[in-house]
């Protein structure tokens, strides 16, 4: 499979790699599709500390044991679980980072972490204090890289301007374009790489979206729009010879600056799926055009 470099970074990516906060950590299919992840060309696994309380760290560890040097390891940190575990709090502070790697690094059964990402992130964070936590990481050795994961322009630009990361993971599909709006395009300016989750939407951009569509609609859209857009896109599709969900991952590796994208699998069929959209051709910037014109720009109204 095609690998592409994140930001300025010594790490190249799968261009698709395998979100794990679907599997089930106490069920051998997980470990299964892990392992068949790996034999087809996927490298880039995506956990986090909050998944599952943990469990998804460790059971993406298990699934690694004696493949760690074959791939990289992305998780999260930021989210404190409340000693009940009945919710979380927001923690970006360094003493916090700096304690929740060492729990991070045991669940995985690693000695680093390729890319520790922060879990989300405010305008009122003290930046400059969670920054400083991932850079004395490196230093120490138990961390390669850091990023954010953010949906947040304001705090996205913040990071841009004073560290040093290499990517923003965001939500980002056909049906979501807001980030083409306000983040993009300043992270290409900069050479930091996006990894985009949710590029299916929640199902929805998948052969099986009548079964997905819920009254609410999906963001910008009501029910009525998502469903007869959605019939646009999967007839678009099929005259250029895609299923629906390769033109989804598609569209997202189409942005220049996308390092790999992340879709779950919850069965090896899905994985299969997902593995296939790296053997068709890229889109064209025409086909890109053509696309957005049947699509609405979505914006921050929130978030910003």
């Amino acid at each position: 499979m095609k690998k592409s470099r994140i930001g300025n970074s010594e790490l190249f990516a799968s261009t698709i790699g395998l979100g794990c906060m679907s599997l089930q950590p106490k069920k051998q299919l997980s470990e299964t599709i892990i392992h068949q992840a790996i034999e087809k060309g996927i490298n880039y696994f995506d956990t986090a500390d909050l998944y599952d309380f943990g469990q998804n760290e460790e059971l993406l560890g298990r699934a690694l044991k004696g493949k760690r040097q074959d791939v990289i390891v992305a998780t999260k940190v930021g989210n404190q679980w409340k000693k009940g575990k009945e919710g979380w709090n927001w923690n970006p502070r360094k003493t916090y980072i700096k304690e929740a790697v060492k729990h991070s690094l045991k669940r995985l059964n690693t000695d680093y972490i390729d890319l520790y990402q922060l879990h989300g992130g405010t305008i009122d964070d003290p930046i400059e204090e969670t920054i400083e936590a991932f850079e004395e990481l490196i230093n120490e050795g138990w961390i390669r890289y850091y990023g954010i994961s953010s949906i947040r322009p304001k705090v996205i630009k913040q990071y841009v301007e004073k560290s040093n990361i290499i990517s923003v993971m965001m939500q980002y599909s056909l049906l979501d374009r807001r980030a083409e709006e306000a983040i993009i395009e300043h992270l290409n300016q900069n050479n930091i790489s996006v990894i985009p989750r949710g590029p299916l939407a929640k199902g929805l951009l998948t052969e099986n979206f009548l079964n997905k569509i819920k009254s609410e609609g999906y963001l910008d859209y009501n029910e009525h729009e998502l469903k007869n857009t959605l019939i646009k896109l999967q007839q678009w599709a099929k005259n250029h010879d895609y299923k629906l969900h390769e033109l989804a991952l598609q569209y997202c590796l189409s942005t220049p600056n996308t390092a790999t994208v992340i879709p779950g699998a919850s069965t090896i069929e899905q994985l299969k799926a997902n593995v296939t959209t790296s053997q068709k051709l890229a889109l064209t910037k025409d086909m890109v055009y053509e696309l957005k014109s049947m699509l609405k720009e979505s914006k921050y109204h929130s978030h910003r």
